[in-house]
Parts: structure tokens; sequence; C-alpha cells
């Protein structure tokens, strides 16, 4: 079949089925444009909550498809490819977590979104890399167990001085090999063009930034900003969304190497197929689950 008659056999489907297709922003152009909602995760967070849909087809990675199913516990939820999963969620479990906690009793633990539910489930507020900041700050505790990312965290505690903000060893492999070398060559060849950098990246690259932000904050920014040329330091994705918003301004990404295996795995004819046979659906222990939602609600009480 070619992509058109694919595409024709998607929205027939999605008809058929009452399906909402939910797409993170580092996903494929084609998948993006097939999309009902393309989004960071605080924003496809929040529809996949207030969606009506029967059924949520979420194009991204394991942990955002749990999400949707935290969120929306009586609708099918299914994930294209059950392959596509995390390294970052993956880099550290609820057990660990919970060792965590006997060494700081009096820290509270925020949990980026970017994990899995059992580590939602033992924590006491989730955040995105667009709300980790504010999450941080409104806690009344001055120890913050942060999980899993090392890179988010230590961009946090540069705005909470006054908090002691413990850190886990997980990371992003996209965004935590990005090098100073590799943005200062960037730069190098185009002098003119700012530098939006994601707080996935190391530290010392969000230092180098005109702005820190996430992917939505990211795009908001390019938007608004009068200049004409970025270097966009996150997932190659965001690079569609954002030539499709601003065509009149060039992106360069800060590394050829910001491409995120698992994300590139969503496929027009996989999502076919999951609409067709409902597969691959996302299924969670309903006691873990609701421990987990507490801990998203909370997150999007402060939204």
């Amino acid at each position: 079949m070619s992509n058109t008659e694919i595409v024709n056999k998607i929205m027939k489907l999605k008809k058929e089925r009452h399906a909402v297709i939910l797409a993170h922003l580092y996903q494929p152009a084609e998948i993006q444009d097939i999309a009902d909602f393309v989004g960071d995760s605080l924003e496809l967070s929040r529809t996949a909550k207030e969606t009506d849909a029967d059924v949520i087809v979420f194009c991204g990675v394991t942990f955002m498809a749990e999400t949707a199913k935290i969120l929306s516990p009586d609708r099918m939820v299914l994930l294209p490819d059950p392959t596509a999963d995390c390294p970052m969620a993956n880099g550290i479990t609820a057990q660990e977590i919970l060792q965590m906690k006997e060494q700081f009793p009096e820290a509270a633990v925020v949990c980026y979104v970017n994990s899995s539910i059992e580590v939602k489930a033992v924590s006491d507020i989730c955040c995105t890399s667009a709300n980790a900041v504010s999450v941080v700050q409104s806690l009344p505790e001055q120890q913050v167990i942060f999980v899993p990312d090392q890179n988010l965290g230590s961009y946090i505690a540069t705005f909470c001085p006054e908090k002691q903000i413990i850190l886990a060893k997980g990371y992003c492999p996209t965004h935590h090999f990005l090098t100073v070398q590799q943005v200062t060559e960037t730069k190098k060849q185009h002098p003119e063009a700012l530098l939006l950098v994601h707080p996935e990246c190391p530290l010392e690259i969000s230092h180098m930034a005109d702005l820190t932000g996430s992917t939505a904050q990211i795009i908001d920014y390019a938007i608004r900003s009068p200049a004409k040329e970025f270097i966009i330091a996150t997932e190659e994705g965001i690079l569609y969304k954002l030539k499709c918003e601003c065509p009149d301004k060039q992106f360069y990404p800060a590394s050829p190497y910001l491409i995120c295996p698992n994300m590139k795995k969503t496929t027009l004819t996989n999502l076919a197929a999951a609409l067709e046979q409902l597969k691959f659906v996302v299924e969670v222990d309903e006691e873990v689950r609701q421990k987990a939602a507490i801990s998203l609600e909370r997150m999007l009480a402060l939204s």
C-alpha cells in the first residue's frame, strides 16, 4: 500500500474505533501530520485525561502510553510499537527510590514524567520539563529527591538554591551525550543563530543557551522571537514542527546525533495495524495505577 492509502485507512479506522491519535513532537513527520494532537509530555498528559475518545493511540514511548492509561483508566490505550521504550525511564526502579527515601526520610520525591508507572507510584509528585522548576519550588520540603534525569535535576537546582536536590544517575542518551564542543562548532557555522536547549542536555549546554526550555517552550520562543536563525539542542523531530510554524526562519540541529531511535519506531504501517487489530493494548496494575495517579494529579493541579 502507498502512504496515501495507509493514511486513508488510518482515518477510516480512527472514525470506526472512535479513536484519538496523540503524537509527541519527537515523532516522525508523517506521524505528526496524521495525529489529532501533537505536543510535549505536559500537553499530551492533559489531552489524554480530557479526551472523550474510546481508544487512545499514543505515538510515543512506553511511559507516555502508561501515563495516558493512568489518567484514562476506562479507555483503551494502544502503543503502535511495544518495543518503543525509554532508557531514561528505565534508569531507576521503584525499589531504588524506596532505598533513597530511607536515606533521606524528610525528602519529597519528585519524578520526571519520563518514568515508569511503578516509579510514579512511589513518588510524591510528577513534573515535566516545562513545569519542573515550579513544581519543586512549590514544595515545603527542603530536601527533594529528583528522579530519574540528573541533567534536568541539576538544572532545577540552579533555580532552587535554598533546597537540597538529591539526584539519581539517570539520563536521556540522546541529550546526555551532546557536548560543548559539538555545540560550539555548530555556533561557529551559524554565528547569528540563537541557541535553544532542552534541560535534558548537560548543564554546561544550558549555560550556553539563549533559552532553556521544554519542547513546547522552545517552539513558542522561536515563533515569538524576531530572530531568523536558531540552533536547536533537542531531539531532531521537533525541527519539523518548527519549520511548519516558522517557514520564514532557519533551524539547525546542535548535533547530527540528536535522534531518539525509540521515538522513530512508530510508522504509518504499525499505526494502522494497531487500530485495525486493536493490538498492543497498554495494561497496568490497578493498585499501582491509583498510586501513580496521585502524583500526576498533583502535578496537573499546579499547571
